[in-house]
């Protein structure tokens, strides 16, 4: 395949902090913490590790491969390979970021009103969040609030983009991702040696099979969380893969993108749990701790947990939702450049075109989401409101079918072995060929399959899953 005058990161570690920063993003930061405290705390990380080491992996160099391979986004990449009738797997693979970006940015939005009003808190007037679920509800509530936070947002990533990928993209991340770190585990320290997080620590860590009478519950949710944390079957891995350079090796980059997305999901769970375990204490309640899952956690729960701190309390909430909006901006910049790569490819316009067509689409259909808890409450599909809907098609259904079209393509029409060779183009030896196609061809696809079932079966109540 001949190369062409297309962007590239500078080198492999540009490349893996790219793509760390897009997989590192909201729902490590939620999801996972609440995933691990329902499903048995050191069970539930131990299958995420295993899930993410096999089908992650697998699932990841598929695509870093295909893009670079092909030199294309996912809206090209496969007329590009030869296979014009698969045309339309790119068009589906470009529908999913064009739809969660929008809504994502709302609630992008969302957190810099929370960062905002910590710096209130910590600087100005304590009393600021002094009921977070009042503040959280009279915020998304509120006529115009929330448009003009997601507006902020999404310039913000959009002046990023218009930097380029070089100057944008992977300078962005060279700051935002040291600091993401660092904040991340400073955070942990601190919150471990608080007084009572031992006790949360051992909820977190300890294996409790009590707490996973199914373990089939264990493995999709653990499934399902890695999945969707890797920004898998969202072009945007493609879209990277295009700008890698040749002398890089895939499989190391992907071990390394695996092993900090990993590193942040583990780590927020001991910056969660353990306050949470506190407040439980403190408040007087007993039994098993309950701990939210989706954005009453983080917008309701820990403003309370951190009030509870006493004077420190407002200077860590402000510290852990400037971790929180790293984490959004990161994930946002790299499906905002998923969808401008797309355009770009397909129609062949300049980059600052394509960048402000993404940006006034995002605004447009991101006010659906915005204005979904206040002036457009009413409208709800499938008895929804507008963000939950979005967040469930593209993430319960679209993202699982694309991913196993993925698979079978590669497993089926292209050759696993074409893959293989892309990531021997380093000079280093491929070690799990036979393991990479047997993943590809047949367990991968089910796998990925199992979880859209189990997704459509937990939103609509079927079978009693719950996950």
């Amino acid at each position: 395949m001949k190369e062409n005058n297309r962007a590239s990161w500078s080198g492999q570690l540009a490349f893996v902090l790219a793509a760390a920063a897009s997989a590192i993003g909201l729902g490590n930061l939620w999801r996972f913490p609440y995933l691990a405290a329902k499903y048995g705390g050191g069970v539930f990380i131990a299958a995420y590790l295993i899930l993410s080491l096999t089908l992650g992996f697998t699932l990841l160099i598929t695509e870093i491969a295909l893009g670079r391979y092909a030199r294309q986004s996912q809206l090209t990449v496969f007329p590009k390979l030869g296979y014009r009738k698969w045309g339309f797997l790119g068009v589906l693979a470009t529908i999913v970021p064009l739809v969660i970006l929008p809504y994502y940015n709302v609630i992008g939005g969302w957190v810099i009103k929370y960062f905002i009003a910590y710096v209130k808190c910590a600087f100005v007037s304590p009393d600021t969040l002094a009921d977070p679920e009042k503040f959280f509800s009279s915020f998304i509530s509120a006529p115009w609030d929330p448009f003009v936070c997601m507006v902020i947002f999404t310039v913000v990533v959009t002046a990023v983009i218009l930097l380029g990928v070089k100057n944008g993209i992977e300078k962005s991340n060279l700051i935002m991702m040291p600091i993401l770190f660092l904040m991340a585990m400073g955070l942990a320290v601190y919150i471990v040696t608080l007084p009572g997080a031992g006790a949360g620590i051992r909820y977190y860590l300890i294996p409790d099979f009590s707490n996973c009478d199914n373990f089939g519950k264990v493995i999709l949710g653990a499934m399902g969380q890695m999945f969707y944390s890797l920004s898998l079957a969202m072009g945007i891995m493609i879209t990277y893969g295009s700008y890698m350079k040749r002398r890089n090796s895939i499989p190391g980059a992907s071990v390394r993108i695996v092993a900090a997305d990993t590193f942040v999901a583990v780590l927020s769970g001991f910056i969660i749990i353990p306050v949470v375990v506190i407040f439980a204490a403190s408040s007087g309640q007993v039994g098993k701790v309950a701990i939210e899952a989706g954005p009453g956690l983080m917008f309701e729960t820990l403003p309370k947990v951190f009030s509870s701190l006493g004077a420190v309390g407002p200077y860590i909430g402000l510290l852990f939702f400037v971790l929180v909006l790293f984490a959004a901006l990161t994930s946002s910049i790299s499906m905002t450049e998923a969808c401008v790569a797309a355009i770009c490819d397909f129609f062949k316009i300049k980059r600052r075109t394509s960048t402000f067509a993404i940006t006034l689409w995002a605004i447009v259909l991101g006010s659906v989401s915005a204005f979904g808890y206040g002036r457009w409450k009413a409208f709800k599909p499938f008895g929804m409101p507008a963000l939950d809907f979005f967040d469930f098609a593209m993430n319960s259904v679209l993202m699982p079918v694309v991913a196993a079209l993925i698979c079978y393509f590669v497993g089926w029409v292209l050759s696993p072995k074409r893959i293989l060779a892309e990531c021997q183009r380093h000079g280093g030896a491929v070690g799990f060929k036979y393991f990479y196609i047997v993943m590809v061809k047949f367990i991968a696809p089910l796998l990925v399959l199992s979880i859209l079932v189990s997704e459509v079966c937990r939103a609509f109540g079927i079978g009693g899953w719950s996950i």
